[in-house]
């Protein structure tokens, strides 16, 4: 039998190797800027052009190649930064393993040029797919300047499973801003499409949190350390009342690198306990500080994931250390057993007390005011209770809130006498729930959901005409995000736009919002854009719906969340025959019940 195994050719294992490592642009550009940072530069400049697909530029004034390291730096395995196994245990720098450049010039064009210090001249180097087309001499600055263009150019297959510009930016920020949190001695410049992203200078940790998620978070942070033996701890946490629904703002770093660590982020959590509300997030930004031969970072492709030896006491150390730093700035409540009651009331000069004057109504008679409000709550002239009694003006406020509309309606839904809406009766409940008869017995609804669903097929409607009407603002508002939501923002912007929204792009990462949608009132803008945003980023499922429903969900949760108030009974009925006549009436876009029936049977079993 002929002999079937061979070596694969140097281009085909490197495109095999380029499948761990490079899986988008956001991998060139952290496996670039890792190299840059080794290399002790203090100021490094990413240039990308379409999210990344036609070029990534790192640009750095670190040490620099020679010759002769620039041609090696493009063989696989070659590395600087071990020479024996035993250097696997003891690593302090970023990349080791030499994988990474070779893997890029497989599946796409690099140019690249470097000058090392000391050196009058440097050097030229281009590679496309493997393939060395030139090596020249040239003069450039200290420092290197890597260029990789036209990304999977050779491998089309790979390149259509790339996402929208806007998402493989989004990519490309979270990268940048592991790497530049933890060296914020170094200035880093994110640049895309000629358009600053980001422009980072040097400063301290704190400073560089403020830079990279805005000025808010200035007095947002606690301070938490802790030093011992197996591990020093540095870092800073958020108040409890700025957690988030959405994870994006926890961070872990080892010895400067950026970690994935689900256990240790329990450990932050549980510390939070009963302080922030289910589901929710909170801030985080903490660096480990410790001997490399207790971690392993060589466990995974992109290096995120670290196994440490004594990883319970380190557990109990940081759950201990994020306690203290919330009790320290009295977040946690607690006794103090020693303080002194007297301390603070004062109860004036010595003179004795005077017991107040009480003033009785010998006329007053309890059972004459119950028998008013029963005949004032079975007359339906005075329907309903005091606490509806409002201007007429709401009812108008109502209306615009479900402005009419073309739907697809059945002829049952259209055809529901007018006899029969007068003479259904509706009663609220905790400002949240209303209350109506059916025949089966009693039936519930969701007020806030039932308004949820009822603006999510508005919304559906509108993005399929593209036709929100817009109410401009008498005062534009001026929103800055962080630059994640930045890219989010602009990605959603022509869709917002055609609800009914008005924003323009105004500075780095913010933007005007110049109009909301006719069909909405709210009073805080830009408290509305930041609750859009984190709702459509915690749509969860495998399946993730069509764009415009997304956004639709996105708006109707956003507008609905805070319907918690006093209706009218014409704004019940409306609110109830308006989700009647929705395609799905019994649950909210994501699944929860609007409605729930009470039977009669029911009923009866809980009064025996």
């Amino acid at each position: 039998m002929a002999d079937c195994i061979h070596l694969l050719p140097d281009a085909v294992a490197n495109q095999i190797a380029a499948g761990e490592v490079i899986q988008r642009p956001a991998s060139i550009v952290k496996e670039l800027i890792e190299n840059s940072v080794d290399a002790d530069a203090s100021k490094i400049t990413i240039i990308v052009s379409d999210a990344g697909k036609t070029l990534v530029q790192i640009i750095d004034d670190g040490k620099g190649m020679s010759e002769t390291d620039a041609r090696m730096a493009f063989e696989r395995h070659a590395t600087s930064k071990i020479t024996k196994a035993e250097d696997l245990f003891a690593i302090k720098t970023k990349g080791f393993r030499g994988e990474a450049l070779a893997s890029i010039a497989a599946v796409a064009s690099v140019d690249v040029k470097t000058r090392a210090k000391g050196e009058a001249i440097g050097t030229h180097i281009r590679i496309s797919a493997s393939e060395v087309e030139l090596q020249e001499a040239e003069a450039c600055p200290e420092g290197t300047n890597f260029a990789v263009k036209n990304l999977f150019f050779n491998i089309p297959a790979r390149r259509k499973f790339l996402k929208t510009d806007q998402t493989e930016l989004k990519h490309i920020i979270n990268e940048v801003q592991r790497v530049a949190l933890a060296h914020p001695e170094i200035r880093f410049k994110l640049i895309h499409n000629n358009h600053d992203i980001l422009d980072l200078p040097k400063g301290n940790v704190k400073q560089r949190i403020v830079n990279i998620f805005g000025r808010h978070m200035e007095n947002n942070l606690i301070d938490v350390k802790i030093d011992t033996d197996i591990v020093r701890l540095r870092g800073y946490i958020g108040k409890p009342e700025k957690a988030r629904k959405t994870s994006g703002e926890q961070f872990f770093f080892v010895n400067r690198r950026f970690m994935r660590h689900g256990y240790y982020f329990r450990a932050v959590a549980s510390a939070y306990d009963r302080l922030i509300q289910n589901n929710s997030y909170p801030q985080f930004f903490i660096y480990f500080d410790i001997d490399p031969d207790k971690i392993d970072v060589n466990i995974h492709p992109t290096k995120t994931e670290i196994k440490f030896t004594d990883e319970r006491p380190i557990y109990q150390m940081l759950h201990a250390a994020v306690k203290e730093a919330l009790g320290k700035f009295n977040l946690v409540p607690s006794l103090d057993f020693e303080k002194d009651e007297t301390m603070g009331i004062y109860s004036g000069p010595r003179t004795g007390f005077k017991a107040p004057d009480i003033e009785v109504n010998p006329n007053f008679n309890p059972f004459e005011e119950e028998k008013k409000s029963a005949s004032s709550f079975q007359s339906k002239s005075n329907y309903p209770t005091e606490n509806f009694n409002k201007n007429t003006d709401d009812l108008k406020h109502w209306q615009n809130l479900y402005p009419e509309q073309e739907s697809e309606t059945t002829d049952q839904q259209q055809s529901i006498p007018s006899e029969e809406r007068q003479q259904t009766q509706f009663f609220q409940v905790k400002q949240r729930y209303i209350i109506t008869t059916v025949k089966s017995g009693m039936m519930v609804i969701d007020q806030t959901r039932a308004h949820e669903r009822i603006l999510y097929e508005q919304f559906v409607a509108l993005l399929s005409h593209r036709k929100g009407i817009v109410q401009k603002s008498l005062y534009p508002v001026s929103v800055q995000l962080n630059p994640e939501d930045f890219a989010l923002a602009m990605e959603l912007m022509e869709k917002l736009n055609g609800l009914g929204f008005d924003l323009s792009v105004f500075g780095d990462s913010s933007f005007v919002i110049n109009g909301l949608p006719a069909d909405i009132v709210v009073d805080d803008p830009k408290r509305l854009i930041e609750e859009l945003l984190e709702n459509y980023k915690t749509q969860s499922g495998e399946i993730k719906p069509e764009l415009d429903q997304r956004i639709a969900w996105a708006m109707s949760r956003t507008s609905a969340r805070h319907f918690i108030r006093v209706l009218q009974a014409e704004e019940m009925q409306e609110l109830f025959y308006r989700l009647m006549e929705c395609k799905v009436h019994n649950f909210t876009p994501s699944g929860k019940a609007i409605i729930s029936i009470i039977s009669v049977e029911e009923l009866e079993k809980r009064l025996k």
